[in-house]
């Protein structure tokens, strides 16, 4: 069996955190999504998230579910093919809504900048030279 990671992720509109990651590029699997959840491909067949609903998300927990935008909970981190993926992906966030809290920064053997999704979520998008 494959092994898989999926992120569980609570967001308080569905359908505009939908549109928000297919802005970005993403897709979604429809035999996994409904009304309450979204499933998206970050990597085939090993790296997903799974976008729901905030009511739903608390139901599998039975804790409050934290604001993300007054609180961290986790830093995705998604590694990039060139700096120019980076800044690409960048780009399509801030045009989607994303907030981006930091300049990119660039270490010469690695370049890096996050965006902080439409409901709080923090990304980081890295991209590493291949002799590092």
């Amino acid at each position: 069996m494959n092994k898989q990671i999926i992120f569980n992720l609570p967001v308080k509109d569905l359908d505009t955190s939908k549109a928000f990651f297919s802005a970005l590029g993403f897709g979604f699997n429809p035999a996994w999504s409904n009304d309450k959840a979204a499933f998206i491909e970050i990597v085939e067949g090993s790296v997903n998230v799974m976008l729901t609903t905030e009511a739903f998300f608390q139901s599998l927990t039975g804790k409050p579910v934290a604001d993300a935008k007054q609180a961290n909970e986790v830093v995705m981190c998604l590694s990039c093919e060139s700096r120019e993926e980076v800044d690409s992906l960048i780009a399509k966030a801030t045009a989607a809504g994303a907030r981006i809290p930091h300049p990119p920064e660039d270490n010469g053997f690695m370049y890096d900048q996050g965006f902080e999704d439409i409901d709080g979520h923090l990304w980081n998008l890295v991209w590493m030279a291949p002799q590092a």
